[in-house]
């Protein structure tokens, strides 16, 4: 299975031969190219036009994100996979009001069984959310019920901090430690969401919980949030409440942001809990949290296609 590569340093990414590297004053490192799923860039890095051509042969898209973390744009190669019938169905349900709300609904009934998911894993009293009705007629009215979701999670969430404060939810730029790993967790998750959405026949910004807009991926958004809670804030609570991940991690800027190391630790664990295996219950093998995105994928393709019915993941690990 190919693997992302994080670079979490300034530098250029070059062609040599058919080799990918990564240079900078102190170091040159090559790149495995062919096991490569994506790479993602934490701090400025140049592309060459060899390197740039090499990456477009084997399908590798570049995600670049800023200082504190934030998605800012991708090198995106030519789809490899394309289907004409797939983005014209997609379409169809995304300008068809009911079909849309349908799917916009499983989206947010997927968000809350996550949240329930990790609230439950920790002993955590999850009432509170189990209470919300996902019920609404517009997709704004659902994004608010998924704003209520959210409200509600993030209080119980603190509580389960042991070395961390968190009162609310703050960005552009974070300002504290804990939204700091927030913010940079859910634009990782957005972008391997994008490089699994590539690897099935779905438009990425053909969306139906988030509104499509000029420059994003917003059917990135839909999925991504499904996963946010089992992924971005259960990794934040380990790291944080093993003491692995502390203040010295972090450095004032305009706001909060991590330092290199920290950056790096970060990663490492976000990384690691993309690729960790669960026991598909209906497939009764083991596949990874990052796969289970591209399986989505899939059942939301067979669903534009009338070949079944889409329901969103209910996270069961």
């Amino acid at each position: 299975m190919k693997k992302p590569y994080y670079i979490t340093r300034m530098g250029v990414l070059e062609r040599r031969g058919n080799t990918l590297f990564f240079e900078n004053e102190e170091m040159r490192k090559a790149i495995p190219i062919n096991s490569t799923s994506e790479v993602h860039c934490f701090r400025p890095v140049t592309l060459t036009s060899g390197a740039i051509k090499l990456l477009s042969e084997k399908n590798v898209p570049v995600h670049f994100y800023n200082k504190y973390g934030y998605y800012r744009g991708s090198y995106m190669p030519i789809e490899g996979q394309v289907s004409g019938t797939v983005v014209i169905k997609q379409a169809e349900h995304y300008l068809n009001p009911g079909k849309r709300m349908y799917i916009a609904k499983q989206f947010v009934e997927g968000i809350k069984a996550s949240m329930v998911a990790l609230l439950r894993a920790h002993k955590t009293d999850y009432g509170a959310i189990s209470e919300v009705e996902v019920e609404g007629y517009t997709p704004a009215e659902l994004m608010g019920v998924e704003s209520t979701l959210w409200k509600e999670f993030y209080g119980l969430f603190a509580s389960l901090l042991k070395h961390f404060e968190f009162r609310e939810r703050n960005r552009n730029p974070p300002r504290d430690e804990v939204n700091a790993l927030i913010s940079l967790g859910n634009s990782v998750l957005y972008t391997v969401a994008l490089s699994e959405i590539r690897k099935t026949y779905l438009h990425p910004a053909i969306s139906f919980l988030h509104e499509p807009l000029e420059r994003r991926y917003s059917l990135s958004l839909d999925l991504a949030d499904v996963f946010k809670p089992v992924t971005v804030f259960r990794v934040i609570l380990r790291l944080v409440n093993r003491g692995q991940i502390r203040e010295e991690h972090f450095r004032d800027d305009v706001g909060v942001m991590l330092t290199d190391e920290g950056l790096r630790l970060f990663i490492s664990e976000l990384n690691s809990e993309f690729s960790r295996k669960v026991l598909h219950p209906r497939f009764r093998r083991n596949v990874s949290i990052r796969y289970l995105m591209r399986l989505e994928g899939y059942s939301l393709v067979r669903h534009f296609l009338g070949d079944s019915t889409y329901r969103s993941l209910r996270a069961w690990w």
